[in-house]
């Protein structure tokens, strides 16, 4: 019975065999489920703040604090709800009148508040933009100078006080739209405003691709669509800086870019209509190939920008030679 005992017993050549093989089996997966879950973290932080970042471009374009010249001017409903239904039209009228300037206000800082978070995305505007949120300031003034004269009974000077009081409370809380400088380019041929009015047609196009990426809710779309925004603005702040790219990458400016800023808004529109997962796979495939192109383009502007160098070192050397300065 001791004899079948210890026959049933693991030899140490097992054990150690087992325990050999464990450990190679640790040191192969432990590494690849550490670096597969390293990866996981990193896109799930990725994804993170590509969420936050397109939420904030979201808050940017409708501050919570814009919500005041929604809600205070509430009270003119149910003013014009009793009005109503005692019979008296002309208080109807007025408070009615008085909430549709607020509204007309309150729309037109709306517009003021996005064109100014656009604003800060452009460098090559030349144009004025209109002045949405003075005009949303002077009508603010104007719906509480009315209803104060025709809603509450102030005589005209009264209401004149708190219409000015109103405008200036608007100007101190959201401010005035934003003046820029136009942005001066000189080219040595003679094209400075032919580049200029590209670069603005451009600088455009790319604001819509960011327009249009804020209606697709896909994270690992909109990181390249990021990427594809960046090296473009990359691409215009290199043409800036150097004119005489302008011709090198005139068929990225009329070709690329137009034909990117094209096929994103087609796709925007099918996501939103809930067609997309047909186009899934070949937009993520156009977005692998504008993004290369974007990257060989600009890399290409830096070569020439180092031949330049190159040719330019060269003449100098050749003039330090001559005037025996070598």
């Amino acid at each position: 019975m001791q004899k079948g005992k210890r026959s049933q017993q693991p030899r140490p050549e097992v054990l150690d065999t087992l325990l050999r093989e464990g450990v190679e089996l640790a040191q192969r997966w432990i590494p690849k489920g550490a670096s597969e879950a390293d990866k996981l973290a990193r896109t799930a932080l990725d994804d993170f703040r590509a969420y936050r970042k397109r939420r904030q471009q979201i808050a940017a374009r409708k501050p919570r604090r814009a919500l005041l010249l929604w809600i205070l001017p509430l009270p003119l409903i149910a003013a014009s709800l009793i009005a109503l239904a005692s019979g008296q039209f002309s208080a109807f009228i007025n408070n009615a009148g008085a909430y549709g300037l607020f509204l007309a206000a309150a729309m037109l800082a709306r517009v003021g508040f996005q064109r100014e978070v656009d604003s800060k995305q452009q460098r090559f505007q030349t144009a004025i933009s209109f002045p949405f949120k003075a005009l949303g300031a002077l009508t603010t003034g104007l719906a509480t100078a009315f209803t104060a004269w025709a809603g509450a009974g102030h005589d005209p000077l009264t209401a004149t006080a708190f219409g000015i009081g109103a405008t200036t409370a608007f100007v101190l809380l959201y401010g005035l739209d934003p003046r820029r400088q136009a942005s001066v380019i000189t080219s040595a041929d003679g094209n400075s405003e032919r580049i200029s009015a590209a670069l603005q047609q451009a600088e455009q196009q790319i604001l819509a691709i960011d327009r249009d990426r804020s209606r697709i809710s896909q994270p690992e779309l909109n990181q390249r669509l990021d990427r594809i925004t960046e090296r473009a603005r990359d691409i215009l702040t290199e043409i800036a800086r150097d004119p005489k790219d302008f011709r090198r990458a005139r068929k990225f400016l009329n070709t690329y870019l137009d034909g990117a800023q094209r096929v994103v808004a087609g796709y925007a529109r099918a996501h939103e209509n809930d067609q997309h997962h047909e186009l899934e796979s070949n937009f993520r495939r156009v977005l692998v190939t504008i993004e290369q192109v974007f990257d060989q383009q600009y890399q290409k502007l830096l070569q020439n920008d180092l031949q330049d160098l190159d040719i330019q070192m060269e003449v100098l050397a050749t003039q330090l030679k001559t005037e025996g300065l070598s």
